[in-house]
């Protein structure tokens, strides 16, 4: 067998073992529904401006 038939036979198995990974895990778990909660600090919210308010004139 030729070295390079030899290595693309290789890599070809390789890539259909991850591939059935991915399938296997896909079909196996399943994802939990939860709820998620973020706190967001208020100085993000309402930064405090360190220059003053423009006026319209």
């Amino acid at each position: 067998m030729p070295t390079l038939f030899r290595f693309t036979m290789i890599l070809a198995t390789i890539a259909g073992l991850v591939y059935g990974g991915m399938v296997l895990l896909v079909m196996v778990v399943k994802p939990r529904d939860r709820e998620v909660t973020v706190r967001i600090p208020s100085e993000r919210l309402n930064p405090s401006s360190a220059e003053p308010a423009r006026r319209t004139p």
